[in-house]
């Protein structure tokens, strides 16, 4: 049975049983705590945990997922991968343990010829939690288990939670026996490979806090309804009714570990390395694929960085098999036709994938080359101090600064018989990555650093009224105040605080556009709000300066969003649909918007390609733009089932969870399309003007443009035409000659400079040639001395063409020393024969300064002497050479 049957199935199974299909939400998610889906569960949090109402009594979805806390051991394992698709069926305070069981035993083992998936009852275990004596019964009295395939198990196993503050409760979870030929019998605790688990029933109960581990955590109390959360794994599930060993040869994942063989000329199972590497290859192509087509983009932080990881992993298991050439144009088109039945957008947006994975691939090729370079040099040091472990600092470097693996630091030093401090690297990574957590929260939370506080509050009082989209100002009744410890009585003059509100016009940061700025007033508190967050769904929370006065709970406060910026913050964000859709136009489909960011007068957007827009492409991408504005096109606003816009075409560009009834901003009709939350102008005229201020690349092949917009794009516009008139009054020229006058201009300075280059080298061979002719002849060797004021580069140039002079055949020593902000640097050279003779330039130059020096035997350089005792050294030389000399003889 096909991948693709298997999830039709589960679909028609609930769909049939009252529950009601639900879409896959996307891979990235706006839950903080979290950078992807990694759960079935995860789009339907704030309804397990009661945060909202949920819409349905009982739903299914088949949702992707991706894991990446045991990436390194994608591949050796062959149970577990980075991305995989979770059914599931879920149950809103409707139904509970006793259905739960009886779908699930139903739809595992109907024949397949009824519409199930046909599984022998008697090779089905369950394991349930050692306390739920409930589950036990129900599995005895609904499938006819005997005692023996029920396995008790405690909390590492059978208690379930996304390992994060949220909901919780025991499970139960269906095994399948494989057979003898997979491991030893004696069921799920004694061998989990011949006895796969292929369903997790969570019987969702409590709310958990924060803690570690499998069980370090309390209970926080019972949720508001019992709810129900099953995750059946596609890919195992494929891995059973295919009959294959493991979950890469099922029909979605093994045609691209063949093609990944056969363009290695591998073949899998010959070689337990290269099928590990052949397995990383298979998984993470497919992974990024999903990753790519959700709207990540490789980039060194956060999700960008997981995908880029994946591509990178990819790609160098392909080098290791012995493939050096590109490798992802023959892989992902693979990936592309298995995973577009189930996923038709993957097909569709293939053209800016393919971009995005083949440019970052290029790019990798050049980082493999210069991190190789930096690893290789750093191991020479190592090895020339007679250390046997590269630091963890500079592993650290490799991977932040030249976005080397781990892994690969660790292979490559190994092969030159250097160890790596890995506890080293750890710790900075982790004291990086807690940082970034650190910032996300504080952000998020309005700067009370969690959301625990922030939860009581919405518990207490419910959601806030939210009315960004019609109102500017609004009275409204302070809920609670808030400092980075929690709750605070009242907040002072000068204090920054994070307030809640019963209701609030502001609106609150998302979707690319910044929160709006504005004040609450009342009668004893004059307070300036500077940013605006969502922190939990159906919560918005106020960062304020109080101004004057105080501002407690329960005060009653007019909250009003500062005119001008909102609508400096409308022009803005529709210019960003505007100027997505005038990119699409002109450079096509591909130029699909990967991050954005608005705010008054500015706009940036990030969109995948390679190389720079050509100024041509530049002015007509602007003009189509402008011509938007020009004619007036209307914005609108609709609501509609995501499943229709979604036929309509409308573009989905942000990390965020869409409900069954969507917000689509329409621009001119079907030109611009996009699903959005944010605010917008009733026409393109009001935006202004669009004006591109920059084109940068921010990764490989991914390019930004940025632009002024509304009264700045004017203003940015108007310096630029006085910056014109300026030049064109100082050079005397039209302003439409200023590109060929400037030019000439250019042309002549290069001109010129090459000719003061010309006539200084004349004169540093003139120089030259007379300190030769007036060398001092100590008997071991002729001796020049000589300064120069223009620097280390001008002193070695010297030296090396005094060297050049002397006399062929005899030992000759040259040093010249510059002296720049009160130190000097001595450069020695010698001639072809000076080193027999026991003059070689590194030894002479440290001895002249004290060991402080290095270089070759003949030419080196040195420094670290105050530049007034210059001359002294320089008068010492030929002494020391006829000592050295000596010495050698």
């Amino acid at each position: 049975m096909r991948t693709a049957d298997i999830r039709s199935r589960f679909l028609d199974h609930f769909t049939a049983r009252g529950h009601t299909p639900v879409p896959s939400a996307p891979l990235p998610t706006p839950d903080p705590t979290l950078l992807f889906v990694n759960a079935g569960m995860v789009p339907f949090k704030p309804y397990l945990t009661g945060e909202v109402p949920a819409p349905w009594p009982r739903a299914t979805s088949v949702q992707k997922c991706v894991r990446t806390l045991d990436i390194e051991e994608v591949g050796r394992t062959t149970r577990h991968g980075s991305f995989f698709q979770m059914a599931g069926n879920f149950s809103f305070g409707d139904y509970f343990k006793e259905e739960a069981i009886a779908l699930a035993w139903e739809l595992s083992t109907t024949p397949v010829a009824d519409g199930g998936y046909g599984l022998d009852p008697a090779r089905i275990w369950v394991t349930v939690h050692h306390t739920d004596t409930e589950a036990r019964a129900l599995w005895r009295r609904t499938a006819g288990l005997p005692d023996a395939r029920i396995v008790d198990r405690g909390d590492e196993d059978n208690f379930w939670s996304m390992g994060v503050p949220g909901p919780c409760g025991p499970s139960s979870e269906l095994y399948y026996d494989r057979g003898p030929a997979f491991g030893p019998e004696g069921g799920p605790a004694v061998d989990e490979d011949r006895f796969m688990e292929f369903w997790n029933l969570v019987f969702m109960q409590d709310e958990r806090g924060e803690g570690h581990g499998k069980s370090g955590y309390p209970i926080l109390g019972e949720l508001p309804h019992r709810n129900i959360d099953t995750g059946l794994g596609l890919e195992r599930m494929a891995t059973l009714l295919q009959d294959k060993p493991n979950l890469y040869e099922i029909d979605e994942t093994r045609p691209v570990l063949d093609a990944a063989a056969e363009l290695t000329g591998t073949r899998y199972g010959s070689d337990a390395a290269a099928d590990v590497r052949l397995r990383v290859v298979a998984d993470h192509v497919r992974t990024a694929l999903m990753l790519l087509a959700d709207g990540v983009s490789p980039t060194n932080e956060g999700r960008g960085y997981v995908l880029r990881r994946m591509l990178r992993r990819a790609v160098r298991s392909v080098r290791q098999l012995g493939y050096p050439d590109p490798a992802l144009p023959a892989l992902l088109p693979v990936a592309r036709d298995l995973m577009a039945y189930g996923y038709p957008e993957v097909a569709e947006s293939f053209p800016r994938i393919a971009e995005q994975a083949y440019a970052e691939e290029e790019a990798f090729r050049a980082t493999l080359q210069q991190g190789t370079t930096v690893l290789d040099t750093a191991v020479a040091k190592v090895r020339a101090e007679g250390g046997t472990a590269l630091p963890g600092a500079q592993a650290f470097q490799l991977h932040d600064t030249y976005g080397f693996p781990i892994d690969l630091t660790l292979e490559m030093a190994a092969e030159q018989g250097v160890e790596v401090d890995r506890a080293g690297f750890t710790a900075l990574m982790e004291d990086q990555r807690e940082r970034a957590r650190a910032d996300a929260r504080a952000r998020k939370s309005g700067g009370t650093g969690d959301t625990s506080a922030l939860r009581a509050v919405l518990d207490a009082s419910g959601p806030t009224e939210w009315l960004a989209w019609e109102k500017l100002t609004t009275r409204a009744t302070v809920r609670a105040v808030l400092g980075a410890e929690g709750p605070l009585p009242v907040a002072t003059a000068g204090q920054l605080a994070t307030v809640v509100l019963d209701r609030t016009p502001f609106y609150a940061e998302s979707g690319g556009q910044a929160a709006d700025a504005g004040h609450l007033t009342g009668a004893s508190v004059e307070a300036e709000v500077v940013d605006v967050q969502r922190p939990l769904p159906g919560l918005v929370v106020h960062r304020v300066r109080v101004l004057a006065g105080e501002l407690a709970p329960g005060d009653e406060v007019e909250a009003t969003v500062d005119p001008e910026w909102r609508l400096g913050a409308r022009q803005a964000h529709s210019g960003t649909h505007v100027l997505h859709a005038a990119l699409r136009q002109v450079l096509g489909p591909a130029a699909l918007q990967s991050g954005s960011y608005n705010r008054p007068g500015h706009l940036r957007l990030d969109f995948p390609w390679r190389g720079a827009l050509t100024p041509a492409a530049r002015s007509e991408v602007e003009e189509a733009a402008n011509q938007a504005l020009r004619r007036d096109l209307p914005v609108g606003v609709r609501w509609m089932p995501l499943a229709e816009a979604r036929e309509l075409g409308a573009l989905a560009l942000f990390d965020e969870t869409y409900g069954e009834e969507v917000r689509v901003v329409e621009i001119g009709g079907p030109w611009s399309r996009e699903l959005c939350g944010g605010t917008h102008v009733a026409h393109t005229s009001q935006i202004g003007v669009i004006a591109l201020t920059g084109e940068a690349s921010v990764g490989a092949g991914m390019r930004r443009l940025e632009a002024a917009v509304g009264i700045e794009g004017f203003g940015y516009l108007a310096r630029e035409r006085d910056l014109a008139a300026q030049l064109a009054q100082q050079l005397g020229a039209p302003r439409a000659e200023l590109p060929e006058r400037i030019s000439g201009l250019l042309d002549r300075l290069k001109a010129t400079e090459r000719e003061n280059a010309r006539l200084r080298q004349d004169a540093v061979a003139a120089r030259a040639a007379r300190l030769a002719r007036e060398a001092t002849d100590t008997g071991p060797a002729l001796v020049v001395t000589a300064t120069t004021d223009e620097g280390a580069e001008a002193a070695r140039a010297l030296a090396t063409a005094v060297r050049d002079a002397l006399p062929a055949g005899r030992p000759g020593v040259v040093a010249v020393g510059t002296g720049t902000g009160g130190r000097a640097v001595v450069v020695t050279a010698v001639t072809e024969t000076a080193p027999a003779a026991g003059l070689a330039a590194d030894a002479l130059v440290k001895r002249l300064l004290g060991g402080r020096g290095g270089g070759s035997a003949r030419t080196a350089q040195g420094g670290g002497l105050a530049a007034d005792h210059l001359a002294g050294v320089l008068e010492g030389l030929p002494g020391l050479v006829v000592e050295t000399a000596e010495e050698g003889t």
